[in-house]
């Protein structure tokens, strides 16, 4: 008797965690519903356009370098067909935004900031509207990323600093770290304000700017249909399949698996400058011949590919 209780008992609890199971596998699966998901990819062996989308070269009195990208954040994301203005796709994303600065701006404290590879949006599918999307549009907000620069002050000739670079229409910035110090500024800053650390024998230097208006390149091959507010860093391309074929994002609304979307964006000789020694190398300080030390004239991401699996 003893025995046919506790088999009888091995069974209801068998019963019990065979149901439990089924209905945390069915509670799972809700929890992953397909997705649309984007990812930066930083490539500087991407071509390299300007403004309207077409190659880009360098001037012969300019110089330029393919940094080294840590972070990045995106303030906006808008899918689209070939004649929609800004607005009039499917908007997916916009960063909070306060005008605790005054004006607009983009609040830096709640920005996403990812690295190569890495998720920076995602949304369910059953979110977005069944439909052919040919344009992708992504405003960059914010870069952070290291350079080379010769200095004759160091052994070796060169250093390397590191770049925080606001790129969006205006940001509130409370404060940022660039690498290792921590700016505080509490106001707000238009597209193009940056700020520079790096360490020269042990010791920490830091100093800021802000690029002239109009000075970021912010590439756009749908100009003509679809052109850009002034000040923005909505940068276009053309949704293309994984083998690098130009296909449009397709959207049916019964999709059962994620699509992901690798945002490819090209740092080819994406940080420019006028080169004033003639050497190729920036140099931002010469403390022996001021007229040689060079100037810096974009920071602005040359291209994007979105590639969607």
């Amino acid at each position: 008797m003893k025995k046919i209780f506790l088999f009888s008992l091995v069974l209801v609890i068998s019963l019990v965690s065979c149901k439990k199971k089924t209905i945390e596998e069915e509670d799972d699966h809700t929890h992953t519903a397909p997705r649309l998901i984007f990812k930066f990819k930083f490539d500087s062996t991407q071509v390299r356009l300007n403004d309207s989308g077409q190659v880009s070269l360098l001037p012969s009195n300019h110089g330029a370098q393919c940094p080294k990208f840590n972070k990045m954040s995106a303030h906006y994301i808008e899918i689209s067909g070939d004649f929609d203005s800004v607005g009039k796709g499917k908007v997916l994303y916009r960063a909070p935004e306060v005008t605790t600065g005054g004006s607009l701006a983009i609040d830096f404290n709640q920005s996403v900031r990812v690295g190569d590879g890495q998720e920076f949006f995602s949304i369910p599918l059953s979110q977005v509207s069944a439909g052919i999307y040919k344009w992708l549009r992504v405003s960059v907000a914010y870069q952070n990323y290291d350079i080379v620069y010769k200095n004759t002050v160091i052994p070796s000739g060169f250093g390397t600093g590191t770049i925080a670079s606001f790129i969006g229409f205006n940001t509130y910035i409370t404060s940022y770290t660039i690498k290792n110090q921590s700016q505080a500024i509490n106001a707000n800053k238009l597209q193009g304000y940056w700020g520079f650390e790096t360490t020269v024998l042990g010791t920490s230097y830091v100093s800021t700017g802000q690029a002239p208006p109009g000075a970021t390149t912010v590439p756009n091959p749908n100009l003509a249909n679809s052109p850009i507010p002034a000040g923005s860093c909505l940068v276009t391309g053309q949704f293309k399949a994984a083998n690098g074929a130009n296909a449009p994002l397709i959207i049916q609304g019964t999709e059962e698996h994620d699509i992901i979307v690798t945002v490819s964006l090209s740092t080819n000789n994406s940080f420019e400058w006028v080169e004033h020694g003639g050497d190729s190398y920036f140099e931002p300080v010469n403390a022996t011949n001021p007229l040689v030390q060079d100037t810096v004239v974009d920071m602005g991401i040359r291209g994007m590919v979105p590639k969607w699996e």
